[in-house]
């Protein structure tokens, strides 16, 4: 008697599992200080950018809270992005018995900082509930008086979702530091959360192509090519590589209306130039194009058909898919997908503006788009240098 196999389309996704969309700004670190307080156990957090500002010394207070209850405690930050955390806080976390670490590049002196940089913003509280997205933390992240948060979504997950995402982080924080006379591995509490009874397929998704890992890569295929009807894209820095390009192309011509929002405003203005090139691109293919108004907009979601929706730190170009160490979750959920559907849809009807080919090139000159194409050529240079150095010390056995 031979086994069913699972369809491939499903493969990798827990069952019992409860999610909740966490927007930007005070719901986002409000949530993640009543995370931390709730710990019992056993605390990962993993992120980007942790900065000394008042929202990062709000959460380092609630992580020394933690260690006071006995909660064991592991940070691991991007070397690159957190440099320059106040040393005040790091002294004060180790004081208290937090175990903390720096995620270190291929190469590093004083001088320069040349490797892959831990992309991912997660913290995973108990092995039980975590959550996992495109935030850092940071004012900027923040809503602070009059000013407001950064478009930016992040995913709660409740269930066995949670517990992978435990596991990630355990074996990040054990590979993440190369010094000989570092422990290749250290001792963990495991700890078994509650399941839930509600059935929500999520799953969790990662890209480090230096380890051999291009699942969110996968993802954003699967989406385009399973998808019969419709497809959202919310992205910052949006350059598909060749690959999605083909699968975008493939996914319109057979009728499916593809909507990619993007910023209106950028805090890289190089890749906002090289944004803009690629509408022409998108207008060949008859892909709709809405650029956000309201703030920065630093989210990376996509949803398909009302069924399927991902949300994470990965970034649609090819630093994301060739470079940085990504972390990503799928839920497979109608009830879920078509809610997050319905708020694109609200953001592109309430906080969008949408580009159409007359007025892009009524106001987009000769000499701009001369400017644009220069930008896309320049980010395509330092995609093509950051993916062959990689492939480089892959094929080295370096990493």
């Amino acid at each position: 008697m031979s086994r069913r196999r699972t369809p491939k389309i499903l493969s990798g996704y827990t069952q019992h599992n409860k999610v909740r969309l966490v927007h930007g700004g005070k719901d986002y670190f409000s949530t993640l200080v009543k995370l931390i307080d709730s710990a019992k156990t056993t605390i990962h957090l993993q992120t980007y950018i942790f900065d000394g500002d008042d929202t990062g010394r709000t959460v380092a207070e609630a992580l020394l809270r933690a260690a006071a209850r006995q909660v064991h405690i592991y940070i691991l930050l991007d070397g690159y992005a957190s440099q320059h955390l106040d040393k005040h806080i790091i002294h004060q976390w180790k004081t208290a018995g937090i175990h903390f670490r720096w995620f270190w590049p291929l190469l590093k002196s004083r001088k320069f900082y040349l490797g892959r940089r831990m992309h991912h913003k997660v913290v995973v509280i108990d092995a039980a509930i975590g959550m996992a997205g495109g935030i850092n933390i940071s004012n900027r992240y923040n809503d602070i008086g009059d000013q407001k948060a950064w478009l930016d979504r992040a995913l709660l997950v409740e269930g066995q979702a949670a517990l992978k995402l435990h596991i990630v982080c355990r074996d990040m924080w054990t590979k993440a530091y190369w010094k000989t006379n570092q422990p290749a591995k250290e001792n963990f509490e495991w700890v078994k959360g509650i399941v839930p009874e509600e059935e929500c397929l999520v799953r969790v998704r990662r890209n480090d192509w230096v380890q051999g890992k291009n699942q969110i890569s996968r993802s954003y295929v699967e989406m385009f090519r399973h998808a019969q009807s419709r497809i959202i894209v919310l992205s910052s820095y949006f350059l598909p590589g060749s690959i999605l390009r083909k699968q975008m192309a493939q996914a319109a011509a057979r009728g499916v209306t593809i909507k990619i929002i993007v910023g209106g405003v950028s805090d890289v203005q190089i890749a906002r130039l090289a944004e803009q090139y690629m509408y022409r691109w998108l207008f060949k293919n008859k892909i709709e194009i809405y650029e956000y108004q309201d703030t920065i907009l630093h989210g990376k979601m996509a949803t398909y058909d009302g069924i399927w929706m991902t949300d994470g730190s990965y970034n649609v170009n090819r630093i994301s898919a060739y470079a940085s160490v990504e972390l990503n979750m799928d839920v497979r959920n109608e009830t879920f997908a078509a809610s997050v559907e319905k708020e694109l849809e609200e953001i592109i009807s309430n906080n969008c503006v949408r580009i159409l080919p007359g007025e892009y090139f009524q106001h987009h000159g000769f000499f701009r788009r001369c400017w644009q194409r220069a930008a896309y050529e320049t980010i395509r240079l330092i995609f093509f240098l950051f993916t062959f150095y990689f492939k480089q010390e892959k094929e080295s056995g370096r990493d």
